[in-house]
């Protein structure tokens, strides 16, 4: 029997590049989405066989929907042997505006709640399995604060801790976690930034390292691995150094700039 992937965030990016990848691989594909109908157009157009797939529509951010997503999966499909909660959004925020306070709700209920809620439904079952891969996707923007860019930084330091959280939890039940941190990824999301990307990556050469680090057993791994060496620097910068590197910096889009 094929093994099993469930992905959030399945449409476009990353997520696509990681359903592709592991298809080859020759996994079956539990894709969740919230623009289903671009998911099916893509699996039709990269000849997906009919029976090494299955579409799940839910919004993260929806905890009911996505648990009753894996939920679903589980009763049509069996447990996954790796969950990767991939679906997230960034838009920058400025925190003199009110409305971008919505935006941190947002960023957070869909980065966070929605990436534990997505986690959820399979846990005990792979607990009772003994194996299975959580995959949680953070980012470099989570291991330093980047002006303008407070809701998503915030978020993916959230996702970094949370995941180091629940693998202690699970160390001695077989279920893995692993924790990866995206630096510039071509995408949707990184199209619109107004400021240099440095070691810019395409989805797919990403979806090839993270497939191995998943393969590996990693626990944590930043792709490209020089962005990881960039953010330890960035770590290392005392603050007023750090702040004056970023002075004048362009900042993310906020929503009304989108």
């Amino acid at each position: 029997m094929a093994a099993l992937i469930f992905i959030t965030g399945a449409s476009s990016g990353i997520g696509q590049a990681l359903a592709w990848r592991y298809y080859q691989a020759g996994y079956t594909l539990a894709l969740v989405a919230r623009r289903t109908e671009e998911t099916e157009l893509w699996a039709r157009s990269q000849s997906l066989e009919a029976t090494r797939y299955r579409i799940y529509h839910a919004d993260v951010s929806d905890i009911n929907a996505i648990v009753t997503a894996g939920q679903t999966c589980m009763a049509e499909l069996g447990v996954p042997d790796v969950v990767i909660a991939n679906a997230g959004i960034s838009i920058g925020m400025d925190t003199g505006v009110r409305s971008d306070l919505d935006v941190m709700v947002r960023t957070f209920n869909t980065n966070n709640v929605g990436l534990a809620a997505t986690f959820h439904p399979f846990v005990r079952s792979m607990e009772k399995r003994g194996s299975g891969a959580l995959v949680g996707i953070g980012s470099v923007a989570g291991i330093r604060g980047l002006p303008g860019h407070g809701a998503y930084c915030a978020s993916k330091a959230a996702v970094i801790n949370y995941c180091e959280s629940l693998r202690g939890e699970l160390r001695s039940t077989g279920v893995k976690v692993v924790t990866l941190c995206p630096g510039y990824i071509d995408t949707p999301l990184t199209r619109q930034n107004r400021y240099s990307m440095p070691f810019l990556m395409r989805p797919e050469e990403f979806a090839d390292r993270a497939f191995d680090a998943i393969s590996q057993g990693a626990t944590y791994r930043v792709i490209p691995w020089q962005m990881g060496w960039a953010a330890k620097a960035l770590r290392a910068l005392p603050n007023g150094l750090f702040d004056k590197v970023l002075t004048g910096r362009p900042r993310k889009r906020r929503q009304d700039e989108v």
